[in-house]
């Protein structure tokens, strides 16, 4: 029998909402700032506000607020929708902030009128010294007294565009002596003399993102605005402007922000590492943005699963990154097509094979999933991984020896005979005898043998480059560390091996295709491949790698 499921502290609001008949049904949004690309505490955000709605008969908006023309691009709004499309969700409607921007300034004049917002001349610097602090409260601005005729007029200049940036702002009018700062007559609009990436020069002045923000819920009837830890001190505010501007009142709830281990998940860090060339782009695969673990190789689901198994707190907590990659290990292993690549080849002559003979074995494509096969090319001159050679081997060394045997993965058990040198001294080759009776699906050969290594015939050995991905950090907890975010960089976040042999198997591999390259790891092909460079990116390794060393040390 399945145990249920509890409700998290959301599920269990929208609940007593929904019985008590405070909601007819339930609106949700996700409300992404066009301002950078969407990362991983994004996507805990995407799926519980689409899952709540889902699970409830709702629907969910898919809003950008758009209130900053100076940092948003069109880029950052097509790539926002791929994203969500992509962890599987859609939204019911398409909006943006500023598709309220002559809503919202009505609004703005409304508070005027109602002797709730005035104009201010203060500069940026006087305006902050005037909020005093969390334990002084602030000071009235000269300008608070303005009346309202007299604040109309100037407001309606600043939309005409008569003042310079900066030159003034709209502030609301409440209590310079709150004990939350964000009640301390908050900026409503300021100048920007900038281009707008939808409404273009039509407007030169544009509401604050708490302004705006609110006031965008209200008028497309959210009834459960979801937001982080971070916006509680701002529910305060926003309630006001929905008392003071007697609109809908949408009700904000907030719940913990994801952090975790090895990561940073500011925008304007990640925007750093790719503004200074620490890495290739948003969609690194280093990155703990949505894209870059697209380019990864990690799947919708396992994202889905991750949030759903981390759940919704309301207290921040740092989450351990290797449950995020148990998550797609999990669904990569039931999944993935079984390849076989070799790093750092090591060549095997097999002594008492026909020279120039190719032959087709069977190999199981993924022994988790539909049991098909392919066909893999055998003959006298193989690639094995040099690693998996030893001349002096340590006891319980069960792969390739002096004397030793092993099998090829669905092949043949072969034998070490001789060991063939360079003028250097290092290892060229290696010579063995291979049994025929020994073929796997149809052993006869009696033979006993305790390893099994992967492999590549020469004649049909495709090159590829490989590209190793690890933790971008080398420190678990960046929150605690002293110095710069960046002195903790992992030199060894990316390693490429460009000399790899992989099976000719792999020159069909599609963009959509995840694979087990065997004993090695999971990878998918990069987008930068062409036909005649193939590039694979390791998505995770077969085990927690950094577990292992931890234990070590």
């Amino acid at each position: 029998m399945t145990e249920e499921k509890s409700l998290n502290f959301l599920e269990e609001i929208i609940e007593k909402d929904l019985k008590d008949g405070k909601h007819e049904s339930i609106v949700t949004r996700f409300p992404p700032e066009p301002n950078g690309y969407l990362h991983l505490g994004h996507a805990k955000s995407i799926c519980l506000n689409f899952g709540l709605s889902l699970k409830y008969g709702g629907y969910t908006n898919l809003r950008f607020d758009d209130t900053n023309p100076v940092t948003e691009e069109t880029e950052y709004v097509e790539n926002i929708k791929s994203d969500v499309q992509w962890l599987g969700f859609q939204w019911k409607n398409e909006l943006y902030a500023s598709d309220y921007f002559t809503q919202l300034y009505e609004f703005a004049e409304t508070l005027i009128k109602k002797g709730l917002a005035y104009v201010d001349d203060s500069t940026p610097e006087e305006i902050a010294a005037q909020k005093g602090s969390p334990i002084t409260p602030g000071s009235d601005s000269p300008c608070r007294g303005r009346n309202t005729e007299e604040n109309l007029r100037l407001f309606r200049e600043m939309r005409e565009g008569k003042y310079k940036d900066g030159e003034k702002v709209l502030r609301a009018k409440i209590d310079m002596g709150h004990t939350n700062m964000h009640m301390r007559d908050p900026i409503l609009y300021r100048i920007k003399h900038a281009h707008h990436h939808r409404t273009g020069d039509a407007w030169c002045i544009y509401p604050m993102y708490d302004f705006a923000h609110g006031q965008s819920d209200a008028i497309e009837k959210v009834t459960h605005s979801i937001c982080t830890l971070e916006f509680v001190p701002h529910r305060e505010l926003y309630n006001w402007f929905i008392e003071k501007l007697e609109i809908y009142p949408s009700r904000q709830y907030e719940f913990a922000r994801l952090n975790l281990t090895y990561t940073v998940m500011s925008k304007r860090k990640l925007l750093q590492l790719v503004n200074e060339g620490h890495v290739s782009g948003w969609d690194d695969p280093r990155m703990p943005t949505i894209s870059a673990m697209r380019r990864r190789g990690y799947t919708p689901e396992s994202i889905r699963d991750f949030c759903d198994k981390i759940g919704v707190a309301k207290r921040d907590n740092l989450i351990d990154i290797s449950l995020l990659e148990f998550c797609v290990r999990e669904h990569l292993n039931k999944i993935s097509l079984r390849r076989m690549v070799v790093f750092d080849p090591l060549k095997v002559v097999i002594t008492n094979y026909e020279p120039g003979k190719t032959e087709w074995l069977p190999s199981e494509n993924n022994p988790e999933g539909d049991q098909t096969t392919r066909q893999v090319p055998f003959s006298q001159v193989l690639y094995i991984e040099r690693d998996d050679f030893m001349e002096v081997p340590p006891k319980k060394f069960f792969r390739l020896a002096p004397g030793q045997l092993v099998r090829l993965k669905s092949a043949y058990i072969i034998r070490c005979d001789e060991v063939v040198r360079n003028a250097d001294g290092s290892i060229s080759e290696i010579r063995c005898t291979y049994f025929p009776e020994s073929k796997s699906g149809a052993d006869t050969s009696g033979l006993q043998v305790k390893g099994t290594l992967h492999w590549v015939a020469a004649s049909t050995a495709v090159p590829v480059e490989v590209r190793l991905y690890d933790r971008l950090f080398k420190v678990e907890d960046l929150s605690v560390m002293e110095g710069d975010f960046r002195d903790y960089l992992n030199p060894d976040s990316l390693k490429v091996i460009s000399n790899a042999f992989a099976e000719p198997a792999l020159k069909d591999a599609g963009g959509s295709d995840h694979y087990q390259f065997l004993r090695m790891g999971y990878y998918c092909l990069d987008p930068e491949s062409t036909p005649q460079k193939l590039v694979f990116n390791r998505t995770v390794t077969l085990r927690d790698m950094w577990a292992k060393e931890t234990k070590k040390s």
